[in-house]
């Protein structure tokens, strides 16, 4: 299937479905209008949800494995370096030091970039505080880009609300090539759904950020194909 719109590899489509068989569907009807999905855990828990994973890699698709790695570093050096060795594009762990630390000694000097995920974007400051957190979600994601620059991680996943600091806290640290995925990434108009700190696509990227992972807004429309190229085009003006 052709899309109305060149694809746009900034563009991180998140295959939040039920079933693998829906993921495949989707990423069979958006055809070469997408390059780049994530797959998060409800798809990779489910029987043959890492194989799915590494099929989109052997169909030249590029693949995010967004399992949030968050476990003693002896457990998190050998999950990401299973992930690794399997083939992935880009994968997830929590931003605290010794997470960090081990998933990057893990990896190895593999391909696989790994992110670490700063404040969920589900989280408002009240939610923060209601964890136990003292600090606001700003400068929390600001304290947890900083550690994911001294431990040596390929970027971080942050709201696009933190994607300008965080953009120029890697700047200031001598790494432009540091990656900023945003999710709660929303066109104009929609829903927030369950995401607190969300902007548009032309937001994001203007802050900052290097890739937009972008799921509801594309996968329950009623012609995602169009949802997608839609969003593509605004990301389009933004270089």
């Amino acid at each position: 299937m052709t899309s109305p719109l060149a694809s746009d590899p900034r563009l991180i489509v998140g295959l939040d479905l039920p079933s693998v068989e829906a993921a495949e569907a989707l990423v069979v009807r958006l055809g070469e209008g997408v390059e780049f999905y994530k797959v998060g855990l409800t798809l990779l828990a489910r029987p043959g949800g890492v194989a799915f994973a590494h099929r989109l890699r052997d169909q030249g698709k590029a693949v995010f494995q967004d399992w949030k790695l968050h476990d003693i570093g002896a457990q998190v050096e050998g999950a990401a370096r299973s992930v690794a060795e399997g083939g992935c594009d880009l994968l997830t762990v929590h931003a605290e030091p010794q997470v960090m630390r081990a998933a990057v000694k893990g990896r190895g000097d593999r391909a696989t970039k790994v992110l670490a995920v700063t404040v969920m974007t589900s989280l408002s400051d009240e939610d923060l505080r209601e964890i136990g957190y003292s600090t606001r979600a700003a400068e929390l994601v600001e304290a947890r880009v900083r550690q994911a620059l001294d431990c040596g991680v390929d970027g971080v996943v942050s709201s696009p609300l933190e994607a300008a600091r965080a953009r120029e806290i890697a700047i200031e640290a001598g790494r432009p090539d540091f990656l900023i995925v945003t999710p709660g990434v929303r066109p104009a108009g929609e829903d927030r759904g369950d995401q607190q700190r969300v902007a548009t696509p032309s937001e994001a990227l203007k802050a900052g950020a290097t890739h937009l992972v972008v799921a509801r807004p594309i996968i329950a429309a009623d012609d995602p194909v169009m949802a997608a190229a839609r969003i593509v085009g605004e990301m389009d003006a933004v270089r």
